[in-house]
């Protein structure tokens, strides 16, 4: 009875939007074919949306900030680390929050309120069947993408072509092949044992986590074919995971780098057992690194993308002698952001690429 009586009031919310040019959709209408494979209306003309989910970021990739009429809660974190969101904090400030509860959870009252020609979401399936029961019509679903996987290119062909920039779309998955093509050009054919052993670790995965805390099947270390300590947890996917301190003695890894938001849980490890540190090869040899967290409100593209550039810089320093880092990593971030300066706030803030002296 519950769910009948909130499902009949988003219906009148619904029909009272409508009414009011909200999600009622002009005569001038298409049909696409979303990221689940289901036929959903659109206007020709999009020039009002609302992101659920992952979508926000896509959203700004895509150059349509400037049409978003809502956000979520996580769109606002000020962090530095969720890139697509620092140069629009102005611009979204003032707009009303439409999914500020837990995973999936929207107000669909504050959703139709905001009266968008359309509704991109990034939930699974039956979360996505759920928002439109609420809402009383579809929305516009794709994957929340998986770095440098076609499930990512697939969301922002969906997102594009829903929005009417698929042209812009296919630049990012262009830009991206063509960094990634460039990253395996480069390092493909270095031998095994040429390569030193790499580790990423205090790594980000549902907060913050020191030394033990690494990236299984690291994807940015995988486009450099980095000889990966890690490579081979979790299943072999992309994950980050906890192991003992034995286990990252045990792999003594000849470079480690480390997510910069976390040095603060390094440092404190640190302090309280550097003879453990002192074990290690990395940390003798001056190889310990930092690189900007690459996930903040789900995982970002452009900042992986640099990292993988700056990882191969540090591991085969000849494959890359012609590469200028800074550069390649200014033309990276205007590409997906819009924006000059990103790298430069990065370091202004202690949170970019460089070594790590622990102990300092």
């Amino acid at each position: 009875m519950k769910k009948l009586i909130a499902f009949l009031m988003a219906l009148v919310l619904l029909l009272s939007v409508s009414m009011a040019g909200g999600i009622a959709y002009a005569e001038d209408t298409r049909t696409i074919v979303d990221g689940l494979g289901r036929e959903v209306e659109v206007p020709v003309k999009v020039e009002r949306i609302v992101t659920l989910g992952n979508a926000s970021r896509m959203a700004a990739y895509l150059g349509l900030a400037d049409k978003m009429v809502s956000v979520a809660n996580g769109d606002l974190n000020t962090s530095l680390f969720m890139a697509y969101g620092v140069f629009n904090q102005e611009l979204w400030a003032e707009l009303p929050v439409v999914a500020s509860g837990g995973y999936g959870e929207v107000n669909p009252e504050a959703i139709l309120a905001a009266e968008p020609d359309v509704i991109l979401c990034t939930y699974e399936e039956d979360i996505v069947a759920n928002i439109e029961d609420q809402l009383g019509c579809m929305v516009v679903a794709a994957p929340q993408g998986t770095l440098f996987g076609e499930d990512y290119e697939l969301a922002l062909r969906v997102f594009g072509d829903a929005c009417g920039v698929s042209e812009r779309a296919e630049a990012i998955i262009a830009k991206i092949h063509e960094c990634l093509d460039d990253l395996d050009a480069r390092t493909a054919e270095i031998p095994d044992d040429d390569k030193p052993l790499c580790l990423g670790a205090a790594a980000t995965f549902r907060g913050g986590h020191g030394i033990s805390g690494v990236y299984a099947n690291s994807a940015i270390l995988a486009a450099v074919h980095a000889k990966d300590a890690a490579e081979g947890l979790a299943d072999g996917k992309p994950k980050g995971v906890e192991v003992d301190r034995e286990q990252i003695l045990a792999w003594d890894p000849d470079v480690i780098i480390l997510d910069a938001g976390n040095l603060e849980l390094i440092a404190q490890e640190y302090a309280e057992d550097p003879a453990f540190f002192g074990e290690l090869s990395a940390v003798k040899n001056g190889q310990v690194y930092q690189w900007p967290n690459a996930t903040a409100n789900y995982t970002n593209v452009e900042i992986p993308l640099v990292s993988a550039y700056f990882a191969g810089s540090l591991l085969y320093p000849e494959a890359f002698e012609d590469v200028d880092f800074e550069a390649k990593a200014a033309e990276i971030f205007e590409f997906f952001l819009g924006h000059e300066g990103y790298l430069d706030l990065l370091a202004e803030a202690e949170l970019g690429y460089g070594p790590v002296t622990l102990g300092e």
